[in-house]
Protein backbone atom coordinates (compact mmCIF):
# COMPACT_ATOMS: atom_id res chain seq x y z
CA UNK A 1 0.00 0.00 0.00
CA UNK A 2 0.69 3.56 -1.14
CA UNK A 3 1.80 5.81 1.90
CA UNK A 4 -0.61 8.03 0.17
CA UNK A 5 -3.14 5.91 0.54
CA UNK A 6 -2.25 5.19 4.48
CA UNK A 7 -2.57 9.08 4.86
CA UNK A 8 -6.40 8.60 4.19
CA UNK A 9 -7.07 5.67 6.01
CA UNK A 10 -5.90 6.83 9.26
CA UNK A 11 -7.73 9.58 10.01
CA UNK A 12 -11.24 7.64 8.74
CA UNK A 13 -10.26 5.16 10.92
CA UNK A 14 -9.83 7.59 14.11
CA UNK A 15 -12.67 9.43 13.17
CA UNK A 16 -15.33 6.07 13.11
CA UNK A 17 -13.30 5.07 16.77
CA UNK A 18 -14.82 8.09 18.15
CA UNK A 19 -18.00 7.49 16.78
CA UNK A 20 -18.12 3.80 18.02
CA UNK A 21 -17.80 5.79 21.62
CA UNK A 22 -20.22 8.11 21.43
CA UNK A 23 -22.85 5.51 20.45
CA UNK A 24 -21.83 2.90 22.99
CA UNK A 25 -21.81 6.03 25.77
CA UNK A 26 -23.70 5.09 28.19
CA UNK A 27 -27.45 7.72 28.72
CA UNK A 28 -27.28 9.79 31.59
CA UNK A 29 -29.08 8.57 34.60
CA UNK A 30 -31.28 9.70 36.98
CA UNK A 31 -30.74 9.41 40.71
CA UNK A 32 -33.94 9.10 41.90
CA UNK A 33 -32.81 8.60 45.42
CA UNK A 34 -31.33 12.27 45.71
CA UNK A 35 -34.88 13.47 44.17
CA UNK A 36 -36.47 11.60 46.37
CA UNK A 37 -34.12 13.00 49.15
CA UNK A 38 -34.38 17.05 48.14
CA UNK A 39 -38.07 16.37 48.03
CA UNK A 40 -38.31 15.20 51.73
CA UNK A 41 -35.66 17.79 53.09
CA UNK A 42 -38.20 20.50 52.04
CA UNK A 43 -40.58 19.79 54.58
CA UNK A 44 -37.66 19.50 57.80
CA UNK A 45 -36.74 22.79 57.02
CA UNK A 46 -40.27 24.38 56.49
CA UNK A 47 -40.62 22.54 60.47
CA UNK A 48 -37.22 24.16 61.34
CA UNK A 49 -37.86 27.83 60.62
CA UNK A 50 -41.61 27.75 61.93
CA UNK A 51 -40.00 26.25 65.05
CA UNK A 52 -37.21 29.05 64.76
CA UNK A 53 -40.32 31.91 64.82
CA UNK A 54 -42.16 30.22 67.26
CA UNK A 55 -38.90 30.80 69.68
CA UNK A 56 -38.31 34.34 68.53
CA UNK A 57 -42.19 34.75 68.89
CA UNK A 58 -41.78 33.30 72.85
CA UNK A 59 -38.49 35.74 73.75
CA UNK A 60 -40.29 38.84 72.14
CA UNK A 61 -43.32 37.84 74.58
CA UNK A 62 -41.21 37.18 77.67
CA UNK A 63 -39.16 40.56 76.73
CA UNK A 64 -42.39 42.67 76.76
CA UNK A 65 -43.97 40.89 79.67
CA UNK A 66 -40.75 41.70 81.29
CA UNK A 67 -40.90 45.53 80.51
CA UNK A 68 -44.55 45.83 81.15
CA UNK A 69 -42.97 44.38 84.75
CA UNK A 70 -40.14 46.37 85.24
CA UNK A 71 -42.24 49.46 84.04
CA UNK A 72 -44.91 48.64 86.92
CA UNK A 73 -42.17 48.20 89.38
CA UNK A 74 -40.95 51.62 88.30
CA UNK A 75 -43.68 53.07 88.66
CA UNK A 76 -44.88 51.81 92.23
CA UNK A 77 -40.68 53.15 93.70
CA UNK A 78 -41.53 56.43 92.24
CA UNK A 79 -44.89 56.06 94.31
CA UNK A 80 -43.35 55.28 97.20
CA UNK A 81 -40.58 57.70 97.05
CA UNK A 82 -43.22 60.58 96.96
CA UNK A 83 -44.99 58.87 100.09
CA UNK A 84 -41.42 58.72 101.85
CA UNK A 85 -40.95 62.52 100.95
CA UNK A 86 -45.00 63.59 101.58
CA UNK A 87 -43.72 61.78 105.29
CA UNK A 88 -41.21 63.13 105.93
CA UNK A 89 -42.71 66.56 105.06
CA UNK A 90 -45.68 66.13 107.37
CA UNK A 91 -43.05 64.90 109.82
CA UNK A 92 -40.65 67.73 109.96
CA UNK A 93 -44.62 70.24 110.29
CA UNK A 94 -45.44 67.90 113.27
CA UNK A 95 -42.08 68.61 114.95
CA UNK A 96 -41.67 72.06 114.27
CA UNK A 97 -45.26 73.33 115.71
CA UNK A 98 -44.61 70.70 118.76
CA UNK A 99 -41.73 73.17 119.09
CA UNK A 100 -43.12 75.70 118.58
CA UNK A 101 -45.55 74.43 121.23
CA UNK A 102 -43.74 73.66 123.56
CA UNK A 103 -41.97 77.15 123.43
CA UNK A 104 -44.90 78.60 124.09
CA UNK A 105 -45.61 76.15 127.31
CA UNK A 106 -42.64 77.34 128.84
CA UNK A 107 -43.04 80.69 128.71
CA UNK A 108 -46.79 80.36 129.79
CA UNK A 109 -45.55 78.37 132.65
CA UNK A 110 -43.40 81.35 133.91
CA UNK A 111 -45.75 83.89 133.74
CA UNK A 112 -48.90 84.68 135.90
CA UNK A 113 -52.24 85.27 134.41
CA UNK A 114 -53.40 88.92 134.30
CA UNK A 115 -56.32 89.57 135.15
CA UNK A 116 -58.97 90.95 132.88
CA UNK A 117 -60.28 94.53 134.76
CA UNK A 118 -64.24 95.31 134.53
CA UNK A 119 -66.07 98.06 135.36
CA UNK A 120 -67.13 95.86 138.31
CA UNK A 121 -63.66 95.35 139.25
CA UNK A 122 -61.46 98.27 138.55
CA UNK A 123 -61.37 98.71 142.43
CA UNK A 124 -59.94 95.93 143.25
CA UNK A 125 -57.33 95.01 140.15
CA UNK A 126 -55.02 94.68 142.60
CA UNK A 127 -55.90 91.69 143.81
CA UNK A 128 -56.89 89.80 140.62
CA UNK A 129 -54.25 87.53 140.32
CA UNK A 130 -56.14 84.61 141.29
CA UNK A 131 -60.04 84.22 141.07
CA UNK A 132 -62.39 84.16 144.15
CA UNK A 133 -64.16 81.20 143.17
CA UNK A 134 -62.07 77.89 144.08
CA UNK A 135 -63.47 76.13 141.57
CA UNK A 136 -62.84 78.20 138.78
CA UNK A 137 -59.24 78.40 139.93
CA UNK A 138 -59.36 74.71 140.67
CA UNK A 139 -60.73 74.34 136.69
CA UNK A 140 -57.83 76.71 135.16
CA UNK A 141 -55.55 74.76 136.91
CA UNK A 142 -56.91 71.26 135.59
CA UNK A 143 -56.84 72.27 132.39
CA UNK A 144 -52.96 73.85 132.55
CA UNK A 145 -51.62 70.49 133.77
CA UNK A 146 -53.17 68.54 131.20
CA UNK A 147 -50.55 70.18 129.14
CA UNK A 148 -47.49 70.58 131.39
CA UNK A 149 -47.79 67.48 133.04
CA UNK A 150 -49.90 65.03 131.43
CA UNK A 151 -49.00 66.23 127.80
CA UNK A 152 -52.73 65.23 126.90
CA UNK A 153 -53.18 67.89 124.20
CA UNK A 154 -56.64 66.54 123.53
CA UNK A 155 -57.78 66.30 126.57
CA UNK A 156 -56.69 70.00 127.38
CA UNK A 157 -58.50 71.54 124.81
CA UNK A 158 -61.68 70.15 125.52
CA UNK A 159 -60.68 71.48 129.35
CA UNK A 160 -60.54 75.08 128.25
CA UNK A 161 -63.27 74.61 126.30
CA UNK A 162 -65.27 73.76 128.98
CA UNK A 163 -63.73 76.32 131.21
CA UNK A 164 -64.07 79.51 128.24
CA UNK A 165 -67.38 78.61 128.37
CA UNK A 166 -68.06 78.36 132.50
CA UNK A 167 -66.00 81.12 133.08
CA UNK A 168 -66.48 83.76 130.08
CA UNK A 169 -65.51 87.04 132.28
CA UNK A 170 -62.92 84.80 133.99
CA UNK A 171 -59.46 86.72 134.98
CA UNK A 172 -57.55 83.78 133.66
CA UNK A 173 -59.85 84.43 130.04
CA UNK A 174 -57.31 85.86 127.87
CA UNK A 175 -54.34 83.16 129.31
CA UNK A 176 -56.95 80.21 128.38
CA UNK A 177 -58.00 81.57 124.86
CA UNK A 178 -54.23 81.21 123.88
CA UNK A 179 -53.78 78.25 125.61
CA UNK A 180 -56.87 76.90 122.83
CA UNK A 181 -55.25 78.93 120.21
CA UNK A 182 -51.67 77.14 120.65
CA UNK A 183 -53.92 73.95 120.69
CA UNK A 184 -55.73 74.65 117.62
CA UNK A 185 -52.80 76.39 116.26
CA UNK A 186 -51.03 72.85 116.79
CA UNK A 187 -53.79 70.77 115.40
CA UNK A 188 -53.87 72.81 112.65
CA UNK A 189 -57.10 73.69 112.95
CA UNK A 190 -56.11 77.63 112.13
CA UNK A 191 -60.26 78.56 111.59
CA UNK A 192 -60.35 78.17 115.84
CA UNK A 193 -56.74 79.24 116.17
CA UNK A 194 -57.44 82.19 114.61
CA UNK A 195 -60.48 82.69 116.46
CA UNK A 196 -59.11 82.22 119.82
CA UNK A 197 -55.92 84.68 118.91
CA UNK A 198 -58.55 87.57 118.03
CA UNK A 199 -59.97 86.64 121.38
CA UNK A 200 -56.55 87.02 123.24
CA UNK A 201 -56.04 90.48 120.99
CA UNK A 202 -59.19 91.68 122.30
CA UNK A 203 -58.14 91.84 125.46
CA UNK A 204 -56.20 95.44 125.89
CA UNK A 205 -53.64 94.72 129.09
CA UNK A 206 -53.38 90.84 128.18
CA UNK A 207 -49.67 89.89 128.43
CA UNK A 208 -50.15 87.40 125.31
CA UNK A 209 -51.79 90.16 123.35
CA UNK A 210 -48.28 90.34 121.21
CA UNK A 211 -47.67 86.62 120.95
CA UNK A 212 -51.16 86.31 119.93
CA UNK A 213 -50.85 89.10 117.09
CA UNK A 214 -47.82 87.23 115.61
CA UNK A 215 -49.71 83.93 116.08
CA UNK A 216 -52.24 85.64 113.42
CA UNK A 217 -49.78 86.95 111.18
CA UNK A 218 -48.49 83.41 111.26
CA UNK A 219 -51.83 81.69 109.84
CA UNK A 220 -52.39 84.45 107.75
CA UNK A 221 -49.29 83.26 106.16
CA UNK A 222 -49.76 79.70 106.50
CA UNK A 223 -52.47 80.17 104.54
CA UNK A 224 -51.18 82.16 101.83
CA UNK A 225 -52.50 85.48 102.73
CA UNK A 226 -49.86 87.47 102.40
CA UNK A 227 -51.26 91.28 103.13
CA UNK A 228 -52.79 90.26 106.38
CA UNK A 229 -49.91 88.36 107.66
CA UNK A 230 -47.93 91.92 106.33
CA UNK A 231 -50.66 93.46 108.65
CA UNK A 232 -50.23 91.63 111.89
CA UNK A 233 -46.51 91.98 112.25
CA UNK A 234 -46.86 95.42 111.27
CA UNK A 235 -48.82 95.89 113.97
CA UNK A 236 -46.86 93.89 116.61
CA UNK A 237 -43.54 96.11 116.08
CA UNK A 238 -45.54 99.36 116.29
CA UNK A 239 -47.25 98.71 119.53
CA UNK A 240 -44.68 96.10 120.81
CA UNK A 241 -41.06 97.65 119.20
CA UNK A 242 -39.16 96.42 122.09
CA UNK A 243 -40.00 93.49 122.73
CA UNK A 244 -38.88 89.81 121.62
CA UNK A 245 -41.74 89.60 119.52
CA UNK A 246 -41.64 91.97 116.89
CA UNK A 247 -37.93 90.74 116.46
CA UNK A 248 -39.53 87.93 115.38
CA UNK A 249 -42.56 89.78 113.79
CA UNK A 250 -39.76 91.82 111.49
CA UNK A 251 -38.03 88.58 110.79
CA UNK A 252 -41.52 87.56 109.80
CA UNK A 253 -41.69 90.41 107.11
CA UNK A 254 -38.46 89.99 106.09
CA UNK A 255 -39.38 86.50 104.86
CA UNK A 256 -42.66 87.07 103.24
Amino acid sequence: MKYSNLKRIVPLTLLASAATLVVAAPAPVTDLNATSNSTSSAPASSASIERLERLIKSRNQIQLQLQQQLDGLSEELSEMRGMVERNSYELDQMLERQRQLYIEIDTLRTAKPVPVTTPEEATDSSSGAYAADTNENEAYQNAVDLILKKKDYAGATKAFQDFVAAYPDSVYSSNAHYWLGQLYFAQKNDIEAAKSFAKVVSYADSNKRADALLKLGELAKRNNNKATAQKYYQKVISEYPDSTTAKTANNQLKSL
